[in-house]
C-alpha cells in the first residue's frame, strides 16, 4: 500500500511537472540584461579607455509554459502575450532569423552614423536582397527560406532591392527565372515560375524583401552580438563606436543605459518593452537612460487617445522603481551626443 501511494505521489509529480512545462500559444516577455557595448564592439587600434560604461539593454523572451505564465502574474516588468503577437506568421526559427538581420542592420546604421560624425572613411557593400518572408502560394516556397540573400536574377546582380523588383515585374506571371541565393555561406540556385501577385496580374517571386548590406570602415569596426537580436540597441552601439573612434569619454565615469533603433541618418525610434530594459538597466545601477521620445501626430492621438511614447513609459517604470535614474529623452543620435558633452 505505501509502495502504491509512493507510486502516485511520483506520477503525480511528473505529470505536475509535464503540464507546468508543456509550452503553451504565449509567450512572456520580461526583464533581460543591461550589457556593455564594449564587451561586444570593437574598434581597430582604438581601444576603449572610458572610465564609465555604456550599456545597451535586452528583453528577454520566454515561453509560455503554465510556470511561466504563473510567474509572470506574480513577478513585476512581465508580461504575457499571444504567441501570433510576437512570432506574426513566422515560426520560432524564422523569427530569429528575422531578429539576427534586425540586430546586424542596426549595427550597420551604428558604425555609419558614428563614422559620419566622427568623420571616419566608410563604404557600404551591397551583398542582395534578403528574404524577409514568403508566401504560401510561392513557387519557390520549398526552396527559399526566411533568411536566405538572394544575389543574382538569372545571373545578373542588381545594386539594390528596387532594381530585383522592376527586373521581376517585366516578366510575366509563369515565365520562370533562376535565382542565385546564399544560405550559410553556400551558394546555390534555384528554378521556378513567377507569380501573379495582384488583379493587375503583376508578376513576383512571391517574398517580401529588404536590401542587404555590410558597412565597412577604417579603422574597420566589428560587432559581435552572439544570439541577441533585434534593432534596438542601435543607438548604443553608436554611442560606444564614436566614443572609440575620437578617443573621447562620454560617459565621464558614469554608466549610462539607453535603447533606440537608429537609421543610416541618426534618428532614433521606438522600441518594445521599454519599462523592463529600464528594470535592467537599474539592476546595473545605471544613472542615465536615454529613452526614445517619438512625435505623436494628430492621427495617433486619435486612433490612441492613451498612447504613451517611450519616453513616458520609461519615467514611468523609473518612478514605479523608485530609481534615481535619469530619464533622457532623445530623438536623434546628435541629441544624445550633444546631452553627453554638456552634462558631464
Amino acid at each position: 500500500m505505501k509502495k502504491f501511494r509512493k507510486y502516485l505521489i511520483w506520477l503525480f509529480i511528473i505529470l505536475l511537472l509535464l503540464v507546468g512545462l508543456y509550452p503553451l500559444p504565449y509567450f512572456v516577455e520580461a526583464p533581460g540584461a543591461a550589457q556593455p557595448t564594449s564587451q561586444v564592439i570593437q574598434v581597430q587600434r582604438h581601444p576603449d579607455h572610458q572610465k564609465g560604461e555604456f550599456l545597451f539593454t535586452t528583453v528577454a523572451v520566454k515561453s509560455g509554459t503554465a510556470l511561466n505564465l504563473l510567474l509572470a502574474k506574480i513577478l513585476p516588468f512581465q508580461e504575457i502575450l499571444p504567441k501570433k503577437a510576437v512570432l506574426g506568421d513566422n515560426n520560432n526559427q524564422e523569427y530569429e532569423r528575422t531578429q539576427r538581420y534586425f540586430m546586424e542592420n542596426a549595427g550597420n546604421s551604428a558604425i555609419e552614423v558614428a563614422c559620419k560624425k566622427a568623420h571616419v572613411s566608410y563604404h557600404k557593400q551591397y551583398l542582395g536582397i534578403y528574404v524577409m518572408s514568403i508566401l504560401p502560394q510561392s513557387h519557390f516556397k520549398k526552396h527559399l527560406r526566411v533568411g536566405d540573400t538572394i544575389t543574382q536574377i538569372d545571373h545578373q546582380e542588381f545594386s539594390n532591392a528596387q532594381a530585383f523588383q522592376h527586373y521581376v515585374k517585366t516578366r510575366q506571371p509563369g515565365q520562370k527565372v533562376t535565382l542565385t541565393y546564399k544560405r550559410q555561406g553556400k551558394t546555390r540556385q534555384v528554378t521556378r515560375s513567377l507569380i501573379s501577385l495582384n488583379k493587375q496580374h503583376q508578376s513576383g517571386i512571391g517574398i517580401t524583401l529588404v536590401d542587404h548590406l555590410r558597412v565597412h570602415s577604417r579603422p574597420a569596426v566589428q560587432i559581435h552580438a552572439g544570439a541577441i537580436g533585434g534593432p534596438s540597441a542601435g543607438l548604443m552601439f553608436a554611442l560606444q563606436i564614436y566614443a572609440q573612434l575620437k578617443r573621447q569619454d562620454l560617459t565621464h565615469g558614469q554608466i549610462i543605459a539607453g535603447t533606440g533603433t537608429i537609421d543610416s541618418q541618426g534618428n532614433v525610434g521606438p522600441i518594445g518593452g521599454i519599462d523592463k530594459k529600464v528594470y535592467a538597466a537599474q539592476k546595473q545601477h545605471a544613472r542615465i537612460f536615454f529613452a526614445p521620445q517619438e512625435k505623436i501626430t494628430r492621427h495617433m492621438k486619435h486612433v490612441h487617445p492613451h498612447y504613451q511614447t517611450n519616453y513616458q513609459l520609461a519615467q514611468r517604470a523609473a518612478q514605479r522603481l523608485h530609481s534615481p535614474m535619469k530619464i533622457v529623452p532623445v530623438t536623434s543620435f546628435t541629441d544624445a551626443i550633444n546631452y553627453l558633452q554638456t552634462h558631464h
